[in-house]
């Protein structure tokens, strides 16, 4: 494939993981009335896990045993402690703060990868996105509240879970420098998910009410959660890093909100609001000024090439 082609479908990647991740809250809000959010989310690892070692059944022998740092990290901070620090947070605060506070992860995905990736440098264009996006973001969080309520320790914790994802993005952006098949990273990320998971599971005592798992709505749900949002969606959204870096893939997040918007009206029969439309609006319009400079950078980039014929 071509440096072009993998441009093109590394946003098309991100783009999709995206739209399914927006789903993945009907899916949740369903079972966390039966079960708690660490043994939700270690049922959707293991599932993950399982599906990619039976569609990749390949030991991956790193080149560097001080790699194994690298995917223990990506585990920990990707897996673990995202959601955990994101699903108590929304124990604790309004979901409309965790929302806004989590659609920041670009931001500081574009600082903390070009910090440490001096290559991979975010344009004017990236920020003026991102506070149009933001903009789009609170109204959406926002609408039918009269004001922005603050929950300091709820709201931290969201920030961390925000950090995390950012560091999650670096120790991925640098483990597909390695050029190992993506799946096989994925399956070893998953693993170490696992293992940091299995000490909360034991520390929360939680005891597992297996006749749940006779429930269709139990199993469907888990299995798209498993299968679709984690196993597939990570696999693409790492694949997505991978051809078209960090930065250019985090500022897709923005999308979700528009799809638990849309998902709102026609799943849960909420009302879509006025601000709800302006806000995906702005998300989209964000979206497009944020990746302005990509499509100049290929211009360029097929001009040099006429040049050079």
């Amino acid at each position: 494939m071509t440096e072009e082609r993998k441009q093109i479908a590394g946003h098309v990647l991100a783009c999709g993981t995206q739209i399914m991740w927006g789903a993945t809250f009907v899916s949740s809000k369903v079972l966390l009335q039966y079960f708690l959010p660490s043994e939700v989310l270690f049922v959707r690892v293991v599932l993950a896990f399982l599906a990619l070692l039976v569609a990749y059944p390949h030991y991956m022998k790193l080149k560097n045993p001080r790699q194994e740092l690298a995917f223990a990290g990506a585990g920990l901070f990707g897996i673990v402690l995202y959601f955990m620090l994101e699903n108590t947070a929304l124990t604790l605060t309004y979901a409309s703060n965790v929302g806004i506070i989590v659609a920041c992860a670009p931001f500081f995905v574009a600082v903390m990868v070009g910090f440490f990736f001096k290559n991979e440098k975010s344009g004017v264009f990236f920020y003026i996105g991102f506070v149009i996006a933001m903009a789009g973001v609170i109204m959406i969080s926002m609408s039918g509240q009269q004001s922005f309520n603050l929950n300091p320790l709820g709201d931290g914790l969201a920030f961390t879970a925000m950090i995390s994802w950012g560091a999650y993005s670096a120790l991925v952006k640098k483990i597909g420098e390695w050029n190992y098949p993506t799946i096989a990273v994925t399956r070893r990320i998953y693993f170490y998910g696992i293992i940091f998971l299995i000490p909360v599971l034991i520390f929360q005592n939680v005891s597992w009410d297996v006749s749940l798992f006779h429930e269709p709505q139990i199993i469907v749900n888990f299995l798209f959660l498993g299968l679709g949002a984690s196993a597939m969606g990570f696999l693409l959204w790492n694949l997505a890093t991978k051809w078209i870096g960090a930065v250019k893939t985090s500022v897709y997040i923005y999308v979700s909100p528009v799809v638990t918007v849309v998902l709102s009206v026609f799943v849960l029969h909420e009302k879509m609001t006025a601000a709800s439309i302006i806000g995906s609006v702005l998300i989209f319009a964000g979206l497009v000024v944020s990746q302005k400079k990509t499509r100049e950078k290929m211009k360029a980039v097929g001009a040099s090439q006429v040049r050079n014929s």
